[in-house]
């Protein structure tokens, strides 16, 4: 019986790897803070609704509804508000203190967003950047809203 067990544990470890790469890939970049209404979080094509705690990870759409919000904190720190009928990608992510790499790129396609920096912005303000369908922004400050219609 016992040496069934240690099979069935060894036979378990072997296979797990071949479904955790994904996994390990998609390292968590900031965690929900807030969200009211109709708010969501889409990952890899599958509608998630975004409660209080929820991980956020790099590649991930934030949205949100008529009478929806939302609020993200980021490992730096840094935090993302977004108002009514928004959407938006968290393209990259990168906050490394250790070896001097930081990085935040976010694409804001509709509604509104506010952020206000962390670590990233103070650290290395130039590695953060905003796209809109018609602009980019670079953060110089500490905070800024932005207003995208379609």
């Amino acid at each position: 019986m016992k040496s069934m067990l240690f099979v069935m544990v060894l036979l378990a470890l072997l296979s797990a790897p071949a479904s955790c790469p994904a996994a390990a890939a998609q390292e968590t970049v900031g965690v929900v803070r807030n969200a009211t209404g109709a708010a969501t979080v889409n990952r890899g094509g599958q509608v998630i609704p975004a409660a209080v705690g929820m991980n956020v990870r790099e590649g991930d759409t934030l949205g949100t509804g008529l009478d929806g919000s939302m609020g993200i904190i980021f490992r730096d720190n840094s935090t993302l508000s977004l108002g009514p009928d928004s959407s938006l990608v968290i393209r990259g992510f990168l906050f490394s203190p250790a070896e001097g790499k930081f990085g935040l790129w976010v694409r804001i396609s509709r509604g509104t967003m506010a952020y206000l920096s962390g670590l990233i912005g103070k650290l290395a303000p130039a590695s953060a950047r905003f796209e809109t369908p018609v602009a980019s922004i670079g953060i110089r400050g500490t905070r800024f809203a932005v207003k995208v219609e379609e």
